[in-house]
């Protein structure tokens, strides 16, 4: 399976009592689908998935499933602590149709969950047991857990583990996963401010919150990654990190309200978190004036 291109991790759209807005989550897909993007993430951690009841998972999972053109890969996030309520999540995407499966690295009891043997164990055991290909998903900047280089590579060597998403921003990791892993191990980007040095490093792609609200512009560098135009990639790399940069610092909320500027639907966080202050808002609308859906 090739994971080559920009994957955007799909916000979860949610009506202004915090449940789950179905209309939405077509309007959203259905907009993306008339894009070059490469597939669609659901359940990430750009989709509050902490704050997501099992039922609802599997609602939306069902959703994306129904909407997303034929030519987009789906890719669930099935990752939990446990082995096995991983497995059972990964196999009921697996049974709607998803194609791989992104497992965040288990992270509650990290004393044990740092340790790279307990990292082995645990991508293994799951890889062992599920019914799609798994996709290693490292943010240690969210879980306080960070996957060494050197366990990725060697998880690189089973054969239902086919890549991994790091989001840790630290290029010279990823180009030590790129140069000693297994031979078709796939390295994707998780930041869009370091999107086009990594793809130069190696990496095959992207899984990109930022593509939520401006898929065009990531597209644009993963495009001129392919035919070679670097002028015109470090000519988007840069209006893509200013306006990334925002994202950032203003979270999910920040996120959804560019959706909204861009034609998406964004909508409201879900509780605890909150929406944008007037403030931000404006900062967001300033960072994304050059960057429309």
């Amino acid at each position: 399976m090739k994971l080559q291109g920009i994957f955007p991790p799909i916000t979860t759209p949610f009506d202004h009592a915090g449940n789950l807005y179905a209309t939405k989550v077509q309007h959203n897909i259905e907009k993306w689908n008339l894009t070059t993007l490469a597939g669609y993430v659901v359940c990430g951690s750009t989709g509050e998935t902490p704050f997501l009841a099992a039922e609802e998972r599997y609602t939306l999972w069902e959703l994306v499933a129904k909407y997303a053109a034929p030519d987009k890969l789906l890719i669930a996030g099935t990752g939990v602590d446990g082995v096995l309520p991983t497995v059972c999540l990964t196999n009921r995407a697996a049974d709607l149709g998803y194609k791989a499966a992104l497992v965040l690295t288990p992270h509650y009891f990290k004393n044990q969950m740092n340790r790279p043997e307990t990292q082995l164990l645990y991508f293994r055991s799951v890889a062992d047991r599920v019914k799609i290909p798994v996709l290693i998903y490292n943010f240690p900047q969210m879980t306080g857990v960070d996957i060494p280089a050197d366990t990725a590579v060697r998880l690189s060597e089973h054969p239902n583990i086919i890549g991994i998403k790091d989001s840790s921003g630290n290029i010279e990791k990823m180009m030590h996963i790129v140069r000693e892993a297994k031979a078709g191990f796939q390295t994707l980007v998780g930041s869009a401010q370091v999107l086009w040095p990594a793809l130069l490093m190696g990496a095959s792609g992207g899984i990109l919150a930022f593509a939520n609200a401006a898929p065009y512009s990531t597209i644009a560098i993963w495009e001129a990654f392919r035919t070679r135009e670097e002028e015109a990639a470090r000519d988007w790399q840069g209006r893509v990190s200013r306006a990334a940069s925002v994202t950032g610092k203003f979270g999910i909320p920040g996120l959804k309200h560019a959706m909204d500027l861009n034609g998406y639907y964004g909508g409201p966080p879900r509780l605890p978190m909150s929406v944008p202050t007037p403030e931000a808002k404006k900062e967001i609308e300033e960072a994304f004036k050059d960057l429309k859906g």
